[in-house]
């Protein structure tokens, strides 16, 4: 089950723990727009988790550029070229991408869902966090066994804090996480059991 508690972390990257980072809702049209922590932790990332609305090829393109790994779905305002490109959802066994846990991750935008399908989808795909974005507002939600994160945007707020997810795997398998902003400021801590 999932904790959420404000506490302050200490950079990732200083510890030397697995780092896995999401974003959603670029909107952009030509780069990534990533800017400050967020451009840092992308780049420092063992995994990057896109949620989808990058909205043209060449801001895919340019998230394809940065991270080691990236894993993401479509958004609704993401043309046909797209979506013949990426999957509407997908599921990541962490251990299958290198990590020492055996938690899974379920994505989606999420534009389609309300918190109880998004809970359903997790339970369908035997995950324990679900991703999306989509209302460029970010939050984490306990739905029962589930953790629902929400990154918010990094680049287009609309009336929210600019926002990323940063995810730790830790020893026995579990996660710890964090909302930040692009100056590095966190908002909102949690974690989820093994």
């Amino acid at each position: 089950m999932a904790m959420v508690y404000p506490q302050v972390f200490m950079s990732v990257a200083r510890l030397g723990l697995s780092v896995i980072i999401v974003v959603s809702d670029t909107h952009g049209r030509t780069d990534h727009r990533l800017d400050g922590r967020t451009a840092e932790a992308v780049r420092e990332a063992e995994l990057v988790i896109h949620t989808g609305d990058f909205t043209t090829e060449a801001v895919l393109d340019a998230f394809e550029e940065e991270p080691t790994t990236l894993r993401a779905v479509y958004g609704n305002n993401d043309p046909k070229a797209l979506r013949e490109r990426l999957p509407a959802t997908r599921t990541i066994d962490l251990g299958d991408e290198g990590f020492d846990s055996d938690a899974r991750i379920a994505l989606c935008h999420g534009h389609e869902h309300d918190e109880t399908s998004l809970g359903l989808f997790g339970r369908q795909e035997g995950a324990r966090i679900v991703v999306s974005g989509h209302s460029h507002r970010p939050g984490v939600t306990e739905a029962g066994n589930l953790t629902l994160v929400n990154p918010g945007s990094h680049a287009d707020p609309r009336w929210n804090r600019p926002a990323h997810a940063e995810l730790d795997v830790i020893d026995g398998g579990g996660l710890d996480g964090r909302l930040c902003e692009p100056d590095g400021t966190v908002f909102e801590t949690f974690s989820v059991e093994p």
